[in-house]
């Protein structure tokens, strides 16, 4: 019993002895925010509790006074959106809870994300979501936002049914092309309102399983505030904002042109949304997706772009247009024609 009771003994204090070492043997730089191998189980920085974070490629902007597309809220229960000059007052207990994600490199918003609030009575609830489609960088065979939208109701999977057709409306006095279809599945039905603004698609999808409570949220968007210019086939910029023109960057127009240097090879498509002043020169450049790094060189760069000033009416006026730097995004179809810079 007593050989026994030293043998455990013996290996206790080996076992102690190890646990010793193995402490001491750690690196002496060993990290003290958490992490492997870590003696700080609490690390320095939390996230807030609600909050995603991302790291990658990102959208961002050379200012932070020109309106960007994302750039639209909600704030006191009405959204605003600066870039395509849009007020929506939201419907009595309707609500905004999370915004949302990052613009994609194929240059698809989604500006608002609303639902009924807590407070909402009616025997059905449903949602409204506000995107938007940059044309400049869809890769689907649409140039406007009634081609998009034919698109849309010509490749519906085969669980979705044609409910109405496409066909031209109007909210808040200005042309929208309407479309809907639905789920005999989910038995959820799609109201899609679709307009162009500044050569971006911009939709309003509404959803739920009673078409009467999408038929009165249709109603009470006619209280909305849009541009003179927005149209299913026009939407082209003008007068208090630049004219868009898609491949304006092309070897006609441009006068100097020097390429980024990256200091790393990537693969992610740049899209590079920028408006060019009256003299010809980039005076803003907005990033839809793009590591810090890729943003700064092709900043540099465009800062000694050179372009022939555009003419209207024998006037020149500032141009915005899109620009891909390095892989472009694959087209669903045929290529698009935007210019990409390997």
């Amino acid at each position: 019993m007593h050989s026994g009771f030293s043998r455990f003994l013996v290996v206790l204090a080996l076992s102690v002895s190890w646990l010793a070492w193995g402490q001491s043997a750690r690196p002496q730089n060993t990290p003290k925010s958490g992490g492997d191998f870590s003696n700080n189980t609490q690390p320095q920085t939390k996230v807030p509790t609600g909050v995603i974070l991302v790291k990658g490629a990102w959208s961002s902007a050379s200012d932070s006074v020109t309106p960007v597309p994302e750039g639209g809220n909600v704030i006191n229960n009405v959204f605003r959106n600066q870039y395509f000059a849009m007020t929506y007052a939201l419907p009595k207990d309707w609500t905004e809870k999370y915004q949302g994600p990052p613009p994609s490199d194929s240059g698809r918003y989604v500006l608002a994300q609303i639902r009924p609030a807590d407070t909402f009575k009616g025997p059905a609830r449903g949602s409204i979501l506000i995107t938007a489609q940059d044309m400049f960088f869809t890769p689907l065979p649409a140039a406007n936002a009634l081609e998009l939208v034919k698109y849309t109701k010509e490749n519906l999977q085969a669980d979705y049914k044609v409910e109405l057709p496409p066909a031209p409306t109007k909210i808040a006095g200005r042309p929208f092309t309407f479309f809907a279809y639905w789920s005999p599945v989910a038995e959820l039905h799609w109201y899609v309102l679709a307009t162009q603004i500044r050569c971006h698609a911009v939709e309003l999808v509404l959803t739920s399983r009673d078409t009467k409570l999408l038929e009165s949220l249709m109603l009470d968007m006619n209280k909305m505030e849009l541009p003179a210019e927005a149209s299913p086939t026009a939407g082209t910029g003008g007068g208090d904002v630049p004219v868009c023109i898609k491949d304006y960057a092309s070897e006609e127009n441009v006068i100097a042109r020097v390429d980024p240097v990256f200091t790393e090879r990537t693969f992610n498509p740049v899209p590079v949304r920028v408006i060019i002043d009256k003299g010809g020169k980039v005076k803003h450049i907005h990033f839809l997706s793009a590591f810090p790094d890729q943003a700064k060189a092709i900043t540099d760069a465009l800062k000694q772009w050179k372009f022939k000033p555009y003419l209207r009416d024998r006037q020149p006026v500032e141009v915005e247009t899109g620009i891909v730097f390095g892989r472009a995004p694959r087209p669903t179809t045929a290529p698009a024609g935007n210019p990409a810079i390997e």
